[in-house]
């Protein structure tokens, strides 16, 4: 039987194990001495970026500039890869966090190092839920500030058109007063698609847009903004592709 991954792919993929295993272990022993998380938040960046390396992927990130890097921001992404994870986390010099689906938290030790480290966890299947994981959530971002990445779209996307967007994360950053920063993960699902394990060595890049303040807009109008910020986003994975 002919094997369907590569020899590169699979070395990745025992790295990933492995790597993954020893870095969460170590954020986990860190946070007992450190609440919060800003020792948990190197771990992630460089976790990331050593996966990435030990990858051979090459990424660039575009518009840094627009950002003040000692403020807290909310950041707005497609997603399409398991690769925008440290794509993220390797690119955005921030003290972040992420709002992640319920069924990762339960994933040994590095659920539990993303619990450490002060991530959030929404059950999507159940409303309710959801919404008390976001107020709790708010409490804990007025108690610790950070930045915030969340993935709008709820799943990752198939073909790479960027999916309508889901309200939860974007209205409490309303709510919150914090500003909104598009940004496009673009390549991403060439490198590493949703439904496979082979990976492509290419370049993959973060696009980072101009942050939108959210201090005076009214909750009233967040069906417009959720669209305003999606729209952003498609704009700019737009420009990476007539780039390429």
């Amino acid at each position: 039987m002919r094997c369907s991954i590569s020899f590169h792919s699979f070395w990745y993929l025992i790295n990933l194990v492995v790597w993954t295993l020893l870095f969460a272990s170590l954020g986990i022993i860190g946070s007992l001495f450190e609440w919060r998380g800003r020792f948990l938040g190197w771990v992630a960046r460089t976790w990331s970026k050593t996966l990435l390396a030990i990858g051979g992927i090459k990424y660039s990130i575009i518009g840094l500039e627009k950002l003040d890097l000692n403020s807290h921001y909310v950041f707005a992404a497609n997603h399409e890869s398991a690769l925008d994870i440290p794509l993220v986390f390797a690119g955005l010099p921030f003290h972040l966090v992420a709002i992640s689906k319920i069924e990762l938290k339960w994933i040994p030790i590095f659920g539990w190092a993303m619990v450490a480290g002060g991530h959030f966890f929404v059950d999507r299947r159940n409303f309710t839920r959801a919404l008390k994981s976001l107020e709790k959530a708010k409490l804990s971002m007025a108690k610790n500030p950070r930045s915030v990445i969340i993935y709008p779209e709820g799943t990752r996307s198939l073909d790479g058109k960027v999916k309508p967007f889901k309200k939860g994360g974007l209205v409490m950053a309303m709510q919150m007063g914090v500003p909104v920063v598009p940004i496009a993960l673009c390549g991403t699902g060439n490198v590493l698609k949703k439904k496979g394990l082979a990976l492509n060595r290419q370049a993959i890049e973060l696009r980072i847009g101009n942050p939108i303040e959210t201090q005076n807009l009214s909750t009233d109008n967040r069906n417009q903004f959720v669209e305003d910020v999606r729209q952003e986003v498609i704009a700019l994975k737009a420009r990476w592709e007539n780039a390429t």
